[in-house]
């Protein structure tokens, strides 16, 4: 059942006794009727207020009649455990981690859907705070949540909610981010620290005893793209280092230029708890996952007035430069180590982390 549903959001005024029965979702909360409806109007509808009341969103937006202008669409789905970590939970990054997707391509982010998948015996309290989290999340981004739906499986089959989010932007006419564009000498930007969502998801988990006060670094990134495309016009590309980290990022970014990339250890942006963490479990940094850092490639002409951009946010008040595309060897990645040797910095084989997005 859609969530645009024809079940009329409520206004203010006394707030309504609920309808919903027990503390926890049964597998009649799926199966269509009166117990489906009440758990859609009272956790999600009542919260994402969608527009119209038919089993399609209907979407128009200025920037769409600009000559010139592209759709931009994409979708991810969030498997996390668990839901709720320090620094954010599952629906937080689904918002920031769709809208990132957008506009590292240029786009700016204006519509998501969600679709959740719920463990029978989920807990109605973890459903509401997540759910709220997703619609405060989503008016600091400047998107809407417009359409959704919502399954419920059987115990086992899921763990507790999984939430898939699709969203579309709009690329303005004239706006080119593409790997392929990145020139031999242009400069990789990071915005900040490395590894943080990857080692809090870890420690969060409780599976090794692990004590740290690192959270997740989930956040927006595209109003730091618009800085940073303001000041360097002629920025190449952008990519979000999420699953497989920097290391994976750059490796898709130098098989796509037809280049390789030269990176620096000293320049690494990374916490002494991170590092810890890492050689305690014998990870690579590079490798864990992040939700809130991004990798740009600029001229190396426009690298100071990009990295001034970036500093003047708060998601990138830690860029650094931490490498160069070159000419030659393409698709390879190599890293200038702090004894001064070089190691090849190839594309993860596996998983370091399960499940952490």
């Amino acid at each position: 059942m859609n969530m645009t549903s024809p079940i009329p959001p409520r206004s203010g005024g006394p707030v309504k006794p609920s309808r919903l029965r027990g503390d926890r979702v049964t597998l009649a909360h799926g199966g269509g009727g009166k117990a489906m409806r009440d758990l859609i109007d009272e956790v999600f509808t009542d919260v994402f207020q969608p527009p119209g009341s038919e089993d399609q969103a209907r979407l128009t937006a200025d920037a769409l009649q600009n000559p010139g202008a592209q759709l931009a669409f994409t979708t991810d789905s969030f498997v996390v455990t668990p839901p709720v970590f320090p620094g954010g939970d599952i629906c937080k990054i689904a918002v920031w981690g769709t809208g990132n997707d957008l506009a590292v391509g240029g786009a700016q982010p204006l519509w998501l859907s969600a679709a959740f998948i719920i463990e029978e015996g989920c807990e109605f309290a973890l459903l509401r705070q997540i759910v709220a989290s997703m619609q405060a999340e989503a008016v600091k981004a400047g998107v809407r949540i417009v359409t959704g739906d919502t399954k419920v499986v059987d115990r086992g089959a899921a763990d507790k909610v999984f939430v898939t989010t699709s969203g579309v932007g709009v690329i303005p006419a004239g706006r080119h981010l593409k790997a392929d564009l990145i020139q031999p000498g242009d400069v990789a930007i990071v915005n900040g620290v490395l590894g943080d969502h990857g080692a809090t998801i870890l420690a969060a988990r409780g599976d090794m005893a692990l004590t740290t006060d690192i959270q997740s670094d989930c956040q927006s990134l595209n109003a730091l793209i618009e800085r940073v495309l303001d000041a360097a016009p002629n920025t190449r590309a952008a990519r979000d280092a999420t699953r497989g980290g920097v290391a994976s990022c750059l490796n898709e970014m130098a098989e796509a230029a037809g280049l390789s990339i030269q990176i620096d250890e000293a320049s690494i942006p990374l916490r002494p708890e991170v590092k810890g963490v890492c050689e305690v479990l014998g990870l690579d940094p590079l490798y864990l996952a992040n939700e809130g850092t991004l990798v740009m490639f600029v001229p190396e002409a426009e690298a100071q007035p990009a990295l001034d951009a970036m500093r003047a946010t708060d998601p990138g008040r830690d860029a650094t430069i931490i490498g160069q595309a070159m000419a030659g060897h393409p698709g390879r990645v190599t890293m200038k180590t702090l004894f001064g040797g070089q190691r090849l910095v190839d594309t993860l084989v596996g998983e370091q982390l399960p499940r952490i997005c």
